[in-house]
């Protein structure tokens, strides 16, 4: 099963980190990262989307792909 996620944070080490963890976890960068200006916060946004291949299982909306 192949599962995805898309992280995000503001444009911080804090997001680097996010990401950095979830390759660590396994996941895959999949596509290049977004970012855009959050008006409503006066803030950059970042965002990676990952995917990961898990043996088994079965897809159910209350998977939490964090813990995978």
């Amino acid at each position: 099963m192949k599962l995805y996620r898309f992280l995000t944070d503001d444009d911080t080490p804090a997001f680097c980190h996010k990401v950095t963890a979830a390759i660590n976890q396994g996941w895959s960068l999949h596509g290049g990262p977004t970012y855009a200006y959050d008006q409503a916060n006066g803030v950059m946004r970042c965002g990676q989307a990952v995917v990961k291949e898990v043996e088994g299982g079965t897809y159910s909306p209350d998977l939490k792909l964090g813990e995978q």
